[in-house]
């Protein structure tokens, strides 16, 4: 048997707050502020997400934890089924998540989950358009151009 080696990379860009314009930082503003209204009694982790559709319209979503774990529901998810559900047909074109400790004033980096890179995968390849994502880490912001950057082997059929 013949073993050939696969490389898989990613490239996300970072950026300083004084990089981005006004829209993107609006876009991280709101999801700042959605952390505000998470529900996250046992992780104290708080998550919020603002995506960003055709029309300029932007969702919120927050993490929604639950005592019968895994019943909960991440931010991305909760922002992204809220949007398709009110706009079927409307593209999503960026989402930006956010993510602080409930008694910490600061944000840090926080991926999404591996559903949650699923769902929005699923969605940019629907919608045949490129969804950006920015993800903060305190005084430094992380673009991808696509979500597939995050995801390379989506499971598709």
């Amino acid at each position: 048997m013949t073993k050939k080696k696969i490389i898989i990379n990613t490239q996300l860009n970072q950026f300083d707050w004084s990089d981005l314009d006004e829209n993107t930082l609006r876009l991280i503003d709101k999801a700042q502020k959605a952390t505000e209204r998470a529900y996250a009694p046992y992780s104290n982790f708080l998550v919020g997400t603002a995506i960003k559709l055709e029309s300029g319209a932007i969702y919120t979503g927050t993490n929604q934890e639950n005592i019968a774990y895994p019943s909960g529901l991440c931010a991305e998810r909760v922002a992204f089924f809220a949007a398709k559900s009110d706009y079927p047909h409307q593209a999503i074109t960026q989402v930006a998540i956010v993510a602080r400790q409930r008694d910490q004033p600061s944000f840090q980096l926080a991926t999404p989950c591996g559903s949650c890179r699923q769902v929005m995968s699923e969605y940019e390849k629907q919608q045949q358009q490129k969804i950006e994502l920015y993800l903060v880490d305190g005084t430094t912001v992380y673009h991808s151009a696509s979500v597939a950057n995050l995801l390379p082997f989506q499971f598709s059929f």
